[in-house]
């Protein structure tokens, strides 16, 4: 009878613990992409507005113009090699310790650039220490997301992983939310102390958010999953060699299942700006409100999208978000090209909480169900960052095709329905995920079922 009671009496206390450590890896997933978006998305803000005119003021103003946003891109190259050398610690050493470095590493070269001579103190230099400084940052950020990812689906319950997947991802939400208003504050200066010294705020204030993610990172431990696999499994040597040896297709699947809203997310947080600046004379700092108000209604949506997972699938969502961003292409590029103020804001709430929301929202627990535990870190980084290409250079290229166009924007339209039907085909092929055992060694084995062909999941 005493050990009943003594059991009840427990269970409460253990109850309470689990729910606080949840919520503190909750927080803590959050606040690193809070980080990681914030520093790009205020990088994609000052890509459009101010690097042109400050790092690459001895070239035509367009060419200036693809350059600077080529060097958005530049650090998605750095990225993969990131997530290998992350995801091969985060996956033998541990989460914790590389979610500690990838942050302090953001942060510390968001401070840098903010600190970078102009062109016209330093010459070429100037431009070359801002690439420089963008391929480090690419090797944090290629690491940061998918241990966050791992970290929070191997904590989260086996019935809301959709929904708790979905904080990880409010990072974006808030990084582009509070990023859009730091720069929109600073653009609202008057120009010449706008390009002087203004645009160097958002950039050094991030030293602040590096501090803040540090202290609460601290605080977490590694997941019991992680744990687990650790104590009774051999450890694996190369993370990497194993990833690509059991799960090839996974890897590439995953990419694919990236590419419509990384490129649609890019469009809406960086080309669009640029875009309505130049075409319509409008100022940066209205077309900015637009982006705010944007991700403000990712905070509804992502958490919505997250709990449809859990009930319908993940593949199903993934569909109805990347062929709805072919069925969407057109009104968004019309509502864009309106050239209205109050166009251009419903085109970018509908294309951010729609179109990027229901695919975005879901990737971390859709990712992380494509691997086992013991190379989940590695396969989930890989598989984003490869993906992650596409996204960065989105801006120079779609800044490309509409010159090659004339001014029309209908070429982002096209590009928006390609790279929805390729992440369409993706998801059909990595099929249903929900309910998937994260605690298996997964092999995927190729078994017939009447003429098609399914791809299982067997434990070994």
């Amino acid at each position: 009878m005493t050990n009943v009671t003594n059991e009840t009496a427990q269970q409460p206390a253990a109850e309470k613990i689990n729910k606080k450590e949840l919520s503190r890896v909750a927080f803590a997933s959050l606040i690193g992409t809070f980080i990681e978006f914030y520093d790009y998305f205020i990088y994609g803000a000052a890509a459009g507005l101010v690097f042109p005119h400050l790092f690459f003021s001895d070239m035509p103003p367009t060419v200036a113009t693809i350059v600077s946003f080529a060097t958005l891109g530049v650090a998605f190259i750095t990225r993969p090699i990131g997530a290998v050398i992350f995801g091969h610690f985060g996956d033998t050493i541990g989460r914790k310790a590389m979610l500690l470095a990838s942050v302090t590493i953001m942060g510390g070269a968001t401070v840098v650039i903010g600190l970078l001579p102009t062109y016209e103190t330093i010459g070429v230099a100037a431009p070359i220490l801002l690439v420089i400084t963008r391929l480090i940052q690419g090797l944090a950020v290629g690491g940061e997301w998918g241990g966050a990812t791992t970290m929070m689906i191997e904590y989260a319950p086996p019935n809301r992983r959709g929904f708790y997947g979905t904080f990880v991802q409010l990072g974006n939400v808030f990084g582009v939310l509070v990023s859009t208003m730091a720069f929109a504050l600073a653009s609202s200066l008057p120009k010449d102390i706008f390009l002087d010294w203004g645009w160097r705020i958002p950039f050094l204030a991030s030293i602040v958010l590096m501090f803040v993610g540090i202290f609460i990172r601290l605080k977490i431990q590694e997941p019991p999953m992680f744990r687990k696999v650790q104590a009774e499994r051999e450890k694996n040597k190369l993370p990497i060699v194993v990833v690509f040896k059991k799960f090839p297709k996974q890897i590439f699947l995953a990419a694919g299942l990236r590419v419509s809203e990384s490129v649609v997310g890019y469009l809406v947080i960086s080309f669009v700006l640029q875009y309505c600046t130049t075409h319509f004379a409008m100022q940066g700092n209205r077309v900015l409100v637009g982006v705010m108000i944007a991700a403000a209604s990712g905070i509804i949506t992502f958490p919505l999208w997250g709990m449809l997972s859990d009930k319908i699938g993940r593949r199903s969502v993934f569909l109805i978000g990347s062929l709805g961003s072919c069925l969407l292409a057109y009104p968004f590029y019309w509502l864009i090209n309106t050239g209205s103020l109050w166009g251009i804001y419903a085109g970018l709430v509908l294309a951010y909480s729609f179109i990027v929301g229901s695919m975005y929202s879901i990737e971390p627990c859709y990712l992380s169900e494509l691997f086992s535990t013991e190379v989940r870190y590695t396969g989930v980084s890989v598989g984003s960052q490869i993906a992650g290409i596409f996204g960065g250079f989105t801006p120079a290229v779609a800044t490309v095709l509409v010159a090659w166009a004339g001014g029309a924007f209908w070429p982002i339209a096209l590009m928006i329905i390609v790279c929805g039907l390729i992440t369409a085909l993706c998801a059909l092929g990595a099929g249903e995920t929900l309910g998937r055992d994260l605690n298996s060694d997964m092999m995927p084995v190729k078994k017939k079922k009447g003429n098609a062909e399914s791809y299982l999941l067997k434990t070994r």
